[in-house]
C-alpha cells in the first residue's frame, strides 16, 4: 500500500463514519497570539473546545500540515539525526464536537489499524491514563475497560500524566488520552524483550502511532480544572509513522514518503544512502526540511529575519548547511525536490502545485543569499586563524564561535570540524554560555502572564455589527488581566461590538467605552482565534453596566479608504503586469496602505503611473459597493473571487465587488461605500522585499492630498531658488551641467596641487640603504587625494617607508606605506604603526601590512604624529 492510498483509506473510513472531510488549515497560523504555526490538528478547531463558537459539523476528519520546530514542541535540532522526528509533518485526525465520546473513538481506531490497514494486532499497545494523585483525578478506567475487549491485559498499560494526559497548553481544554503503540522489532528481539518494556522510551521500532485525546476538562491559570459542558474527542496520527508501520520499514525515512527524494539527492551528491552516517543524516535534513519550506512559503510564509519568517529562514539554512558540509553542494539545489513534492502531495495539497514556480525562485533566491553568507563565515574563519597565530593562541572564543552561529548560520560542530583542520580548538564552554545567554533573553523577552477570562455575563453569542455601525450599546461579557514585560493590559469582550479585530491586513480598531460615569479609551482591537477581544486602557469601576461602544470614526473612514483601494490596486496590477499577480501580504491603517504582490521584476515608471491611472479612474467612477455575505465559497470562486493561498476560509464567504469587472475578492474587512470616498489615490514606494516578491505602499484621500501639496510647495521652493524660470526642468539640466563642469575644473586642480605636493616629498625624502624615506605634514583636498598620492608615491619609489600626516579640511588623517619587500625582510605591518600613530591625533585606525590609514579629531596632534615617526625609523 503506498503512501498516497494510506492517506485516502484514512478520510475515506471516517467518510463513511459520518464525518465530514475537511482542508487542511494553512500552515502559519493567524489570529492566535499562542502559536506561530500549526503544531497540531486540533489548532483550527480550537474555538469549538473554548467554546467560542458552535460547530457546524459534529464529526469531522482530515489530514492537517503541521511544524514542530519552536517553543514547546522543539524538534529541530533532532531532526535527521535519530529516524523518526520531523519538521513538517502530516497529522490525520477525526474529531467528536460533543457527539461521541470514548467508546467509538476507541472502536474506530481499533477498526481501522486492524482491518482497514491490517497492523498485526499481536504487535499493539494501548495505553491509558493512570490517575493523578496531585491533580486529585482518577486513573482512565473507562478506557481501559474498552480497550480490553481487543487487547490482553498485558498489552494495556497505565500511563502517567506525562504520557496520558493531553493539554493544549498553560491553560485550555485537556483531558486524559489513550495512546496507540507498535512494536516493529524483529520477532527474535520481541522473543527476548516485550514490547511492554520500550513504550515510551524513545525506541525507534516501539513507537506511538495514534492518540486519542478525550477532552473534558478546561485548565484555569490557577492551575486547576474545571469540567466542560460537552465532551469533544480529538485524535491525532502521525502519517509518516503510520506509513512506516504499514509499509514494514524500519524508518520513517525508508518509506515512498522520502525514498524518491533521498535516492535523487544520493545520486546527485555521488553518495549510496546507507553507507555512512554522515551522508545519511544529511539526505535526511534536506529532504525532511524542503517539505517544510515549500509548504510554509506556498501558505504566505517568505524567509525573513524575524518571527515565523525566522524559523523557515533557519529550516532553510540548515538544509543548506548540510548539504554543503556533508554532500559538497555548492550551488543551489532545494527546488530540484519540488517536482516530487507536486507529484506525492498535488491531490491533497493543491497549493503547492499552484505555486511551485514562485516557491522555487523564493528558495533559490535563499540559497543562493545564504551560499554568499557561508563564503563570507569562511573567510572569518581564515581571517581568524591569522590573527590567533599572531596573538600565539590555538583557541577560538566561544563569544567568536558564536557570532558564526547567529550571523552566519555556523553551527558549533561546522566551527570546530573547520578549526581542527587549521589546528585550532573551540571554546566550546563559551559558545554554550553565549547561547544559553541569548535563549534567556528570548524568553524573558516572550514570557507573559495571562489570566483566566472572568466571566461578567453569561452568553454563547457575540455579535459584530461594526460593518454597517460605528456605535453600539454593547455589554461587557468577561474581561482578563495579561502581565507582560512589566506592563499590565486589561482585555474585554462584548455581546455587541462594531470594533473590526485585525485581520486580513487590515488594523484594529480603536475608540471608547463611554458608560454613565466612565469613559474607557480601547486601544486596541485583535482577535483570538475567531473571539474579538478588545484591549483597555483600565478595568471599569462598574463592569456589569451599559456602554456605548464608539468607533474612533476618523481613523475607520481613512482605513477604509485605504482598504477599498488595495482591491482597486490589486485589480489594476493583475491588468497593468498580468494575472500572475497575486497578493504576498498586506497592511491597511489610516495612513497608508501597503501591498505585497508577486511580480519577478521591478515596476517601470510607465507601469507605476498606468496602475494609479486605473485606480483612480474607477475611484471617479464612484462605483457602489456591493457586498455579498454567506456565499458558498465555491460560488464566490465561480464569480471569479480569488482565494488567497494562507487564508482559511469557512464553507461560506463574504465577497466584495467593485464593478463585477473589475474587482471582485473574498474579503472580511471594511469598505467605502462607493469608490468616491476614497478621493486620490498615490502610490509613493514600489521596491523588491524577497524574490519574486514585490511591495508597493500607497496613500488616499486627505494624506494623498497632504502629500500633493508638499511637492507642489517643493516645486515651488526650487522655482525660487532658480530665479522663476519658464522651464523648471531646463533650468535644473544647466545647473546639474554647470556642477559637472565647474566639478571637472576643480578636480584638475587638486589633481595639479597634489602633483606639487608630491613633488616636494620626493625632493626631500632621505635615500640611502636600498630605501626610500619620507615623513612629512601636508595640506589635501580631500581623502582621495592622501590615497591616490601614497599609491602613486609606492609606485614610483622602490624601497619606500613613507608616514603623512595630512591635514583634510581641518581634520587630521594619517597614512603609512611600506614597500612589500621592506615588509618581508624588516617584518613590518603598516597597520600596526598607523595605530600607535593615532593615538597622537586622539583616533584609531588600521589595514594592511603595506598600507595602512587612520583618522582622528585632534588637528593639533600631527605634529607629533610626524615626530613619532621619525623616531621609528
Amino acid at each position: 500500500m503506498n503512501a498516497t492510498e494510506i492517506r485516502q483509506k484514512f478520510l475515506d473510513f471516517f467518510e463513511g463514519k459520518g464525518h465530514k472531510i475537511v482542508p487542511s488549515a494553512p500552515l502559519v497560523v493567524k489570529n492566535d497570539p499562542t502559536l506561530m504555526f500549526t503544531n497540531a490538528g486540533m489548532n483550527q478547531f480550537k474555538d469549538y473546545f473554548l467554546g467560542n463558537i458552535q460547530a457546524d459539523s459534529k464529526r469531522v476528519a482530515d489530514t492537517q500540515k503541521c511544524l514542530r520546530v519552536s517553543g514547546k514542541h522543539n524538534d529541530l535540532e533532532e531532526v535527521g539525526i535519530d529516524t523518526y522526528h520531523h519538521t513538517m509533518f502530516e497529522m490525520l485526525g477525526n474529531w467528536s464536537f460533543g457527539d461521541y465520546f470514548k467508546k467509538e473513538a476507541v472502536e474506530y481506531a481499533w477498526e481501522l489499524l486492524t482491518e482497514v490497514y491490517k497492523l498485526p494486532k499481536e504487535r499493539l499497545y494501548a495505553s491509558y491514563f493512570g490517575g493523578d494523585k496531585e491533580e486529585n483525578l482518577e486513573a482512565d478506567s473507562e478506557a481501559r475497560e474498552l480497550w480490553e475487549q481487543y487487547l490482553p491485559e498485558d498489552r494495556i498499560l497505565s500511563g502517567s500524566k506525562k504520557d496520558n494526559f493531553w493539554e493544549m497548553g498553560d491553560t485550555g481544554p485537556c483531558g486524559p488520552c489513550s495512546e496507540l503503540h507498535i512494536d516493529l522489532r524483529p520477532q527474535s528481539e520481541v522473543d527476548k524483550l516485550p514490547g511492554r518494556e520500550l513504550v515510551n522510551n524513545d525506541h525507534p521500532q516501539v513507537i506511538e502511532i495514534w492518540n486519542l485525546v478525550f477532552i473534558q476538562f478546561n485548565r484555569l491559570a490557577n492551575g486547576s480544572l474545571q469540567e466542560l459542558p460537552d465532551k469533544h474527542v480529538d485524535t491525532g496520527m502521525g502519517f509518516e509513522r503510520l506509513t512506516m508501520a504499514i509499509q514494514g520499514k524500519q524508518s520513517n525515512y525508508d518509506t515512498d514518503v522520502f525514498q524518491p527524494m533521498i535516492q535523487y539527492l544520493a545520486k546527485k551528491a555521488g553518495v549510496n544512502y546507507g553507507d555512512a552516517e554522515t551522508t545519511d543524516i544529511a539526505l535526511r535534513v534536506i529532504v525532511d526540511h524542503i517539505r517544510a519550506i515549500a509548504f510554509a512559503i506556498a501558505d504566505g510564509q517568505l524567509p525573513s529575519n524575524n518571527g515565523a519568517g525566522y524559523v523557515i529562514r533557519r529550516i532553510l539554512r540548515r538544509a543548506v548547511r548540510y548539504g554543503f558540509q556533508f554532500l559538497n553542494f555548492k550551488e543551489p539545489f532545494l527546488a530540484e525536490l519540488l517536482p516530487f513534492m507536486k507529484e506525492q502531495f498535488g491531490k491533497v495539497f493543491p497549493e503547492i502545485v499552484a505555486q511551485a514556480d514562485f516557491i522555487g525562485k523564493v528558495i533559490t533566491e535563499e540559497e543562493t543569499g545564504f551560499l554568499r553568507t557561508l563564503e563570507l563565515g569562511l573567510k572569518k574563519l581564515n581571517s581568524l586563524k591569522g590573527e590567533l597565530q599572531k596573538a600565539g593562541s590555538k583557541v577560538v572564543e566561544g563569544k567568536t564561535a558564536f557570532e558564526l552561529y547567529d550571523t552566519f548560520g555556523f553551527p558549533l560542530d561546522l566551527t570546530s570540524l573547520i578549526a581542527r583542520e587549521n589546528g585550532l580548538s573551540v571554546d566550546e564552554k563559551g559558545f554554550a554560555e553565549e547561547m544559553k545567554a541569548q535563549k534567556e533573553r528570548s524568553k524573558a523577552d516572550a514570557t507573559k502572564e495571562t489570566g483566566d477570562w472572568i466571566v461578567v455575563k453569561e452568553s454563547d453569542k457575540v455579535e459584530f455589527v461594526g460593518y454597517k455601525h460605528l456605535t453600539a450599546a454593547s455589554h461587557i461579557l468577561r474581561y482578563r488581566v495579561i502581565k507582560q514585560k512589566g506592563k499590565e493590559n486589561i482585555q474585554v469582550v462584548l455581546d455587541k461590538t462594531p470594533f473590526y479585530a485585525e485581520s486580513g491586513g487590515q488594523v484594529g480598531d480603536t475608540g471608547v467605552l463611554v458608560s454613565a460615569n466612565e469613559r474607557i479609551k480601547v486601544l486596541d482591537t485583535q482577535k483570538e482565534n475567531d473571539l474579538i477581544v478588545h484591549f483597555i486602557d483600565e478595568l471599569p469601576e462598574n463592569l456589569a453596566t451599559e456602554f456605548e461602544a464608539k468607533v474612533d470614526e476618523h481613523q475607520r473612514i481613512m482605513t477604509m479608504n485605504n482598504h477599498s483601494a488595495t482591491h482597486l490596486m490589486h485589480a489594476a496590477l493583475r491588468k497593468v503586469l498580468g494575472t500572475h499577480v497575486e497578493q504576498r501580504g498586506s497592511l491597511v491603517n489610516s495612513k497608508q496602505l501597503r501591498f505585497d504582490f508577486s511580480h519577478f521584476a521591478k515596476m517601470t515608471e510607465e507601469e507605476i503611473k498606468e496602475v494609479e491611472r486605473l485606480v483612480n479612474e474607477h475611484v471617479r467612477q464612484n462605483i457602489p459597493i456591493q457586498e455579498q455575505r454567506n456565499v458558498p465559497i465555491e460560488e464566490a470562486k465561480a464569480m471569479g473571487a480569488m482565494a488567497l493561498f494562507g487564508e482559511k476560509y469557512g464553507e461560506y464567504v463574504r465577497v466584495i465587488i467593485f464593478d463585477k469587472n473589475y474587482s471582485v475578492e473574498l474579503c472580511g474587512g471594511t469598505h467605502v461605500p462607493a469608490t468616491g470616498q476614497i478621493g486620490l489615490f498615490k502610490i509613493v514606494s514600489e521596491s523588491s522585499i524577497a524574490a519574486g516578491v514585490r511591495r508597493i505602499e500607497a496613500i488616499t484621500a486627505e494624506e494623498a492630498e497632504n502629500y500633493v501639496i508638499e511637492q507642489e510647495e517643493l516645486l515651488h521652493q526650487v522655482r525660487e531658488l532658480l530665479k522663476n524660470p519658464k522651464d523648471v526642468v531646463s533650468a535644473v539640466h544647466s545647473l546639474v551641467d554647470e556642477k559637472t563642469k565647474l566639478g571637472k575644473e576643480l578636480e584638475a586642480l587638486q589633481h595639479e596641487k597634489a602633483q606639487s605636493v608630491k613633488a616636494d616629498l620626493k625632493a626631500n625624502a632621505v635615500r640611502g640603504n636600498g630605501m626610500c624615506k619620507i615623513i612629512a605634514k601636508v595640506v589635501l583636498p580631500d581623502a582621495n587625494s592622501l590615497k591616490n598620492l601614497a599609491h602613486e608615491l609606492k609606485r614610483e619609489e622602490k624601497g619606500l617607508f613613507m608616514v603623512l600626516a595630512a591635514d583634510i579640511a581641518g581634520k587630521p588623517q594619517i597614512a603609512v606605506v611600506i614597500d612589500d619587500d621592506l615588509v618581508k625582510s624588516k617584518s613590518l605591518h603598516a597597520g600596526n604603526i598607523v595605530r600607535d600613530l593615532a593615538k597622537n591625533i586622539n583616533g584609531g585606525g588600521g589595514g594592511q601590512p603595506f598600507f595602512a590609514t587612520a583618522g582622528g579629531s585632534k588637528l593639533e596632534g600631527l605634529d607629533d604624529a610626524v615626530n613619532e615617526a621619525k623616531k621609528l625609523v
